[in-house]
């Protein structure tokens, strides 16, 4: 059972809730940070990426920026631009993009299911990115940007949702990207314990993004933990703020490859060596370039856009790792004819998003060697990886909309 509970959150006045609302703090580098912090003050990256507000001579992972991020937002409590709840309750997130809603229910998670693995995991962190958001946390007592789990579709959780939203939102705004963000405040006692109960009976979550977030929250509570031998479990800092959104809403978007050398060989005979593993046919100028299925990849190689399927041998395992579109092109292809096996690592490989479109990929080639546009991995791929104990290839998944930071915001003292 997944224990879901409300809290009392900190969140920003009606007024400035589109002002603040922010990206995930790694969605930029420092620079694009700094410039949207100076055209926006408000904008909750100046929280997330405190290092903006200091000259480039400070460096990111400097106390002086840690302390920065919680002078910041207790500023921003203090001159009003966040209220504090008086009470705990559930909050309703709902995106619309491209006419397309999902809608998620705001709350914190415990890190006991975390740590026994009801809340499963499809990737590896980095101790580097974990060490900043555990330094950011524990600075700001407080977990600033949610994760992203994703659970079955429930229709008790449906009819609830469904029931809410027909109030009225307290928050509404569209952003310059042009999604919709809705909030709705859940305060009914009664609805709050119907919620509880819902996810009581859910056997597990999956983190759909925001894998460093939720290992340095957990590592925060344990560090809490320690500091007070006494703790009941009740307190603020054994749970994690998180998104619960059902999977039937999710959209995940292709996650595109780009190689900047071809191994010492030239187009025609990597095209060849290609041809040798996959079934490759040219695509015409007029035809679409995205791959149109499960099992086919594109590649744009020499000014030419190329079709690649999967043959039927190299996908049917059943392990539902090597079963990925993106594993079979790794094993074999980037790793044999180009000596890439570690992708994560390897600076040969770089990854595009699918939001950026084909014509990115065809630009970067402008200066790279050759670009793969894949099909999306499916939601009921990454539950079964998870439900495995396995762990996905490396940007297999790009979820779109991301969830916006500074709607809402945990305390873990109070």
């Amino acid at each position: 059972m997944a224990i879901i509970k409300p809290f009392a959150g900190i969140r920003p006045c009606r007024g400035k809730a589109a002002q603040i609302a922010a990206l995930p703090y790694d969605v930029y580098n420092r620079q694009e940070a700094a410039e949207l912090v100076g055209k926006n003050a408000l904008s909750f990256l100046a929280v997330d990426r405190a290092e903006t507000q200091f000259p480039d001579s400070v460096g990111m992972y400097e106390d002086v920026v840690y302390q920065r991020a919680h002078d910041t937002l207790r500023k921003m409590v203090e001159d009003g631009s966040f209220i504090r709840e008086d009470k705990p309750g559930f909050y309703l997130y709902e995106l619309t993009m491209n006419g397309r809603t999902q809608t998620g229910i705001a709350a914190c998670a415990a890190i006991d299911d975390y740590l026994d693995n009801t809340i499963k995991k499809h990737e590896n962190t980095r101790a580097e990115k974990e060490q900043d958001r555990i330094r950011h946390v524990d600075a700001c007592s407080a977990q600033t940007g949610p994760i992203f789990l994703a659970y079955r579709s429930d229709a008790v959780l449906k009819r609830l949702v469904e029931q809410e939203k027909r109030r009225e939102p307290e928050y509404d705004f569209t952003s310059e990207d042009g999604i919709r963000h809705r909030v709705f405040v859940i305060r009914d006692e009664a609805v709050i314990d119907r919620i509880s109960e819902a996810f009581a009976g859910i056997d597990s979550l999956y983190i759909a993004d925001g894998h460093h977030r939720a290992a340095s929250a957990v590592k925060v509570g344990q560090m809490r933990r320690s500091a007070h031998p006494a703790y009941t479990g009740e307190e603020e800092f054994n749970y994690f703020l998180s998104v619960l959104f059902p999977d039937d809403e999710l959209f995940i978007m292709d996650y595109n490859r780009v190689i900047r050398d071809l191994n010492g060989r030239s187009p025609s005979d990597f095209l060849r060596e290609a041809a040798e593993r996959f079934d490759v046919t040219e695509i015409r100028e007029n035809q679409e370039k995205r791959p149109a299925e499960r099992g086919t990849f594109s590649m744009y190689l020499d000014g030419r856009w190329y079709c690649c399927r999967i043959r039927e041998a190299d996908r049917k395992t059943g392990n539902p790792v090597a079963d990925l579109d993106v594993s079979v092109l790794q094993d074999k292809l980037l790793a044999p004819v180009l000596g890439i096996r570690e992708p994560k690592t390897d600076r040969r490989i770089d990854f595009v998003g699918g939001i950026r479109g084909i014509k990115e990929l065809e630009r970067r080639c402008r200066k790279d060697c050759a670009a793969f546009a894949m099909y999306p991995t499916d939601i009921r791929d990454l539950f079964a990886v998870a439900d495995a104990g396995l762990l996905m290839p490396p940007k297999s998944t790009w979820f779109e909309p991301k969830l916006r930071s500074g709607l809402f915001i945990h305390a873990i003292e109070r």
